[in-house]
């Protein structure tokens, strides 16, 4: 199913702990980290970038921008539109297919802008924002990585998070290539947890049965 950017003040559940409104980092690429600002794919979604100043401050916090950039209404509809397009060409990918020409089209629009500029501060690479056009420059990185990932040698190490809880898109930067969790620590443990709590009870529950029929 295809999704479009939407005005998404309600779409955020009233169960939805703060917490899980916090932007999630764990795809080691910029743009499957952008993909991620939707929780929750796997069921209902929810929208973290329920307003521009949340991309802002997702820009802050993903390290993509030292200093804030002001972001309009319709520059958010077209971030979250370009985010839609990542997203679905990731998940093609994964399944092995091509992107479709509306998703490559809506990714290489963004990326015809001029991109942030990395410059040396203190020493230190920062990326700045030009005077006018800073929100396609912003997206037009996002993009940039998008085409990188996507014709790149990690375009068959794109995954998607084995815990039925997450299905947050990353990429597999292990040597063997079979990594199953975003996060061996979070996911990983918690789905070990959880396999080894129901082969726990599959075996009380066989042996309860087992006393059962050795009583009848």
């Amino acid at each position: 199913m295809d999704h479009v950017p939407r005005d998404v003040a309600a779409d955020v559940p009233a169960d939805i702990p703060a917490e899980e409104l916090a932007f999630n980092f764990r795809s080691a690429r910029l743009c499957l980290a952008f993909v991620a600002t939707v929780g929750e794919r796997w069921r209902g979604e929810y929208e973290r970038l329920r307003a521009p100043e949340d991309l802002t401050r997702w820009y802050r916090e993903v390290g993509l921008l030292d200093e804030a950039i002001t972001v309009t209404r319709p520059g958010l509809d077209s971030a979250r539109t370009l985010r839609e397009a990542i997203y679905r060409g990731a998940k093609a990918l994964i399944a092995g297919r091509d992107l479709t020409a509306a998703d490559e089209a809506l990714i290489n629009t963004a990326a015809t802008a001029p991109p942030l500029t990395p410059v040396l501060h203190g020493g230190a690479r920062r990326l700045t924002a030009p005077k006018s056009g800073a929100q396609a420059a912003a997206l037009s990185t996002v993009a940039r990585d998008a085409i990188d990932l996507f014709t790149g040698t990690h375009a068959d190490r794109i995954r998607e998070c084995a815990s039925p809880e997450c299905a947050l898109l990353f990429v597999d930067t292990s040597r063997p290539g079979r990594r199953r969790w975003c996060s061996n620590e979070a996911c990983g443990s918690k789905d070990r947890s959880a396999a080894y709590r129901r082969r726990r009870q599959a075996k009380v529950e066989h042996q309860v049965k087992q006393l059962a029929e050795d009583q009848a």
